[in-house]
């Protein structure tokens, strides 16, 4: 019998996947781990459960195999953006006095907080380490935009003005 998670495609192979050079070494980092580390470890617990008789309640088995679907569903999604993906690199911007994907741009908005976002690719956007996604609200606002420059973001809470302070290539060092 097989789950609903066994019947689902992980889609098409994905157009236009743009990552800087460090998302990708993250996600392939991410796929090595998968398939090379945590994979062999699974199939071990797996196949030393199935040899123990009864699998219908074989807790080792079950959460195995379940895992192993994860594993495998992940390591399909993973290899089809970094085969579709365009790496491009940030510090090779023609153009680094306007914001384009992998500037690192410094704004404030209304309410006098300033904030830095680095505006990624949607596969490795990290909200916790101000990456946006360059599929964002936030991202399309700056788009374009130069030093001194005010842009209005339409967010969920309604349009908002934002005035950028710095544009930034250099690579991130955390």
């Amino acid at each position: 019998m097989q789950d609903d998670d066994d019947l689902e495609d992980d889609g098409p192979a994905p157009v236009g996947v743009y990552l800087t050079p460090a998302g990708y070494a993250r996600l392939s980092a991410e796929l090595h781990q998968l398939m090379k580390v945590e994979r062999p470890k699974v199939v071990e617990i797996v196949s030393w459960a199935a040899g123990n008789g009864d699998r219908s309640e074989n807790g080792d088995y079950l959460y195995g195999k379940k895992r192993l679907r994860e594993i495998d569903k992940r390591g399909r999604f993973l290899t089809k953006r970094l085969r579709a993906a365009q790496v491009i690199d940030p510090a090779q911007t023609p153009d680094k006095s306007r914001v384009f994907f992998g500037a690192t741009v410094k704004f404030v908005n209304e309410e006098d907080l300033e904030r830095v976002v680095t505006i990624v690719g949607a596969e490795e956007c990290d909200f916790a380490r101000g990456e946006v996604s360059l599929l964002s609200p936030i991202a399309r606002a700056l788009m374009r935009a130069q030093v001194n420059d005010s842009v209005t973001m339409h967010g969920p809470n309604g349009p908002s003005i934002l005035e950028i302070l710095e544009i930034n290539y250099a690579p991130k060092t955390s």
